[in-house]
């Protein structure tokens, strides 16, 4: 996922709820044809104002129309009705207008698949999420083989990992995913978010792969990763989880292998309106093989249109 940010600086900041912040009972549950926004990257400078309110056309202006590249090519634009929903506040205030019919998606781990010292958390997630609409989480993910070690893989996820049926290789690398998991979970609880409404994972071919940037391994073990992540967050709290990605990029990162436990695809669909999201919602789009939940669209910062 492209990281952007929402403007210029910020006139205000609030301050982090002192109080724990709660989640929403409709996890990965959306109004189809609303639009929602995801924030990838830390958007500190954020503010939230208090008149807020629904609009049609959800295209700051003066924004250029992003370029994209030609792996997320897709359908010709068809013109399609939209509902309206919560859009990214326009000119230069850097605000995230809030509507119970929208939603939005904040990023945990500042993009990396490991929170550590050097690649810390969002620092205003509790913040970016307890003033989100509907809000759900947003994690990378990633493999190299580098990440079997100690630094990086826990003796926790290590120790469950002999309990997973594959070679050692593929257990380690599961046990890599259960680890980016286990860390991410120990970040957003320490934030107060105790009541998730879902996860989404980030699996798109920027992030290290086997078989990408010059990393030579099987594409199992990129599968295995996956499905560390997806059993931990599963065993910890019961959240839904969603996977963000599109058909070229899964299929390149997973090949034939799948992965379980997941219940929505969220599809990167490169496109820079709803209308030309939309018919990303269509089954035919599925990599994973469940329901496509949510289109992503790009125009300035990044949209989604709900299914």
């Amino acid at each position: 996922m492209t990281l952007r940010f929402l403007g210029g600086a910020a006139t205000s900041l609030l301050a982090v709820v002192a109080a724990l912040v709660v989640g929403t009972t409709g996890a990965l549950a959306y109004q189809s044809g609303t639009i929602g926004y995801d924030i990838s990257f830390p958007q500190c400078a954020t503010t939230y104002p208090t008149s807020t309110g629904p609009v049609r056309n959800p295209t700051p202006p003066g924004v250029p129309t992003t370029t994209l590249p030609s792996r997320f090519a897709g359908p010709a634009p068809v013109a399609l009705p939209q509902r309206t929903g919560v859009a990214v506040a326009r000119l230069v205030s850097p605000s995230v207008r809030a509507s119970s019919r929208g939603f939005g998606i904040v990023g945990v781990d500042s993009g990396n698949p490991f929170i550590s010292s050097t690649n810390p958390g969002n620092p205003c997630l509790a913040d970016e999420y307890a003033h989100s609409p509907n809000p759900s989480l947003y994690v990378n993910t990633g493999y190299h083989p580098t990440y079997t070690d100690a630094n990086h893989t826990t003796a926790d996820c290590a120790a469950k990992s002999g309990n997973v049926s594959g070679s050692a290789a593929q257990q380690a690398a599961w046990a890599v995913g259960c680890s980016e998991a286990e860390k991410d979970l120990a970040y957003v609880t320490a934030q107060g978010i105790v009541n998730r409404g879902g996860w989404w994972l980030d699996v798109e071919t920027s992030n290290s792969w086997c078989g990408q940037h010059g990393v030579s391994c099987d594409l199992s073990f990129n599968q295995y990763s996956i499905q560390g992540v997806i059993d931990t967050l599963l065993a910890t709290g019961g959240s839904p989880v969603g996977i963000y990605s599109n058909k070229t990029q899964w299929s390149t990162i997973v090949g034939t292998n799948t992965v379980h436990g997941q219940t929505a695809d969220w599809y990167a669909t490169g496109t820079s309106s709803a209308a030309a999201a939309t018919p990303y919602c269509a089954s035919s789009f599925s990599f994973t093989g469940d329901p496509v939940k949510l289109a992503q669209f790009v125009n300035g910062v990044d949209f989604d249109v709900a299914c």
